[in-house]
């Protein structure tokens, strides 16, 4: 039927939200994911990679990636534009540092041993006749430790350099991530609690948390305040409006940038476009504050901005796994999944319990980083913390300053092979040099051996 108007975007968005919806709807009424906490964006992009090899619709896997990628971005820009609204409260905590310290080092260490074993399988396997592309070990840490928008944006552009599916590697890397944070992480922390670990002691979980729906009756937190007069332009039309206008300069940015330089390079930008993003976001707060009109930028809206750009995100990127893709890379995709989520949790329970102050909590908090999103972490907190009653939630925030040089550096340099010729093995030993200096740091930020809860920058518990 020949419509007046192209439909396909908005078809696209329908189905993502459809998804969504039935996610809600799942983890409201099935015990099973109440009891693993699956978000209701990894329900719905489940059900939607079902429904993609299907064929009963007309979505293209493509379109979906896009909308991916561009939610992705989003994110990032939105988080730039997010003011503190709590400067007297942060100025109180910014002593507390080694707290978030630590949790950035564990990204110091994760994100490069996950690179290595990623990188040394792929020469294991290619004695064995297997022949894989250079960084096809590399999507590990980017669908583990960086999440789905990361692993589909810098795969994309890989493909684009002669890695064939890439995007969807490593899409299926991140889905398997979040597997981990959920299917072994929740498990761990409930065993945590058992053993007595838990600083103020396990309480039972709300309803409305195991559901994911709010309490009619209940108290809810204000999603936002109103900084225009409906008279003259909706408040959420102006914040979005922020967003898409740093969108725009970005994009001008980048392709302006790509011009000067040559085709494959240029083609890289593109990959990190929210990186690009992040910083003019950040100029623009930046610019805002300088002429007064900070406050115009609700920081409560642009965190539902991340928010829903989040959940779109993963629904979308789940739905987009490619399951022949998968079938044809099942061995190193299962031995790489396998070996690396092992190793990091081991990893990070092993270093979680030489902390001598809210050991559990941090330990579950960051286990839910290196094996999803931020996100992730703050649900696996809130099992343990089911009140926020320790600094561990603001210390997250406060770890992705520090894991900004570590992560974004990381980030690079698994484009090694690609950008500066260099071989395997020689990216390999890069990755065990970031490891031993994050060790190195540890060592002399008196992080290891059981710190004092003083050192870590928390109270005793009580």
């Amino acid at each position: 039927m020949n419509t007046p108007f192209p439909f396909d975007g908005m078809l696209a968005f329908a189905f993502l939200s459809v998804l969504l919806l039935a996610g809600v709807g799942l983890r409201a009424r099935v015990g099973f994911f109440q009891r693993f906490l699956v978000p209701s964006c990894l329900i719905g992009g489940l059900l939607g990679l079902v429904l993609m090899h299907t064929g009963i619709h007309g979505i293209e896997t493509a379109t979906i990636e896009a909308f991916a990628y561009h939610f992705f971005n989003i994110s990032f820009i939105s988080v730039g534009l997010t003011r503190d609204d709590n400067d007297r409260e942060h100025k109180v905590k910014t002593q507390m540092i080694k707290g978030p310290a630590w949790m950035a080092l564990m990204q110091g260490l994760t994100f490069p041993m996950q690179a290595i074993l990623g990188g040394l399988l792929v020469i294991l396997l290619g004695w064995f006749g297997l022949e894989l592309f250079p960084t096809f070990g590399f999507l590990v840490p980017l669908g583990f430790n960086e999440g789905p928008g990361q692993a589909l944006s810098i795969g994309k552009v890989w493909e684009g350099v002669g890695f064939a599916d890439a995007a969807t590697i490593g899409l299926t890397f991140a889905a398997v991530g979040y597997f981990f944070a959920f299917f072994v992480g929740v498990p761990l922390v409930n065993r945590g609690i058992r053993s007595g670990r838990a600083t103020f002691g396990p309480r039972q979980l709300p309803r409305d948390f195991l559901t994911g729906i709010l309490d009619p009756q209940g108290t809810a937190e204000s999603a936002g305040r109103l900084t225009l007069h409906s008279g003259n332009a909706e408040t959420l039309a102006f914040q979005l409006a922020l967003v898409g206008g740093v969108y725009g300069i970005t994009y001008g940015i980048i392709a302006f940038l790509g011009g000067l330089l040559p085709g494959d390079v240029a083609g890289m930008l593109w990959g990190f476009f929210f990186f690009f993003g992040l910083g003019v976001a950040l100029l623009v707060k930046w610019a805002m504050a300088r002429l007064d009109i900070h406050y115009l930028a609700d920081a409560g809206v642009q965190r539902r901005i991340t928010g829903f750009s989040v959940d779109y995100l993963i629904v979308a990127t789940v739905a987009a796994i490619e399951l022949k893709i998968v079938w044809e890379y099942l061995l190193p995709i299962g031995l790489m999944a396998l070996v690396n989520g092992v190793m990091t949790t081991l990893l990070v329970v092993y270093f979680g319990r030489r902390l001598s102050a809210y050991s559990l909590e941090r330990t579950a908090a960051i286990y839910g980083v290196v094996t999803g999103t931020v996100s992730c972490g703050l649900l696996l907190l809130r099992i343990v913390d089911p009140d926020f009653k320790t600094p561990v939630a603001y210390e997250i925030a406060v770890m992705n300053v520090f894991s900004l040089p570590v992560v974004g550096g990381c980030t690079v340099l698994v484009n090694g092979p690609l950008w500066w010729d260099w071989p395997l093995w020689a990216a390999i030993l890069v990755f065990a040099g970031i490891m031993t200096v994050a060790l190195i740091l540890m060592k002399l930020l008196r992080l290891l051996n059981g710190a004092s809860p003083a050192e870590i920058g928390g109270a005793s518990p009580q």
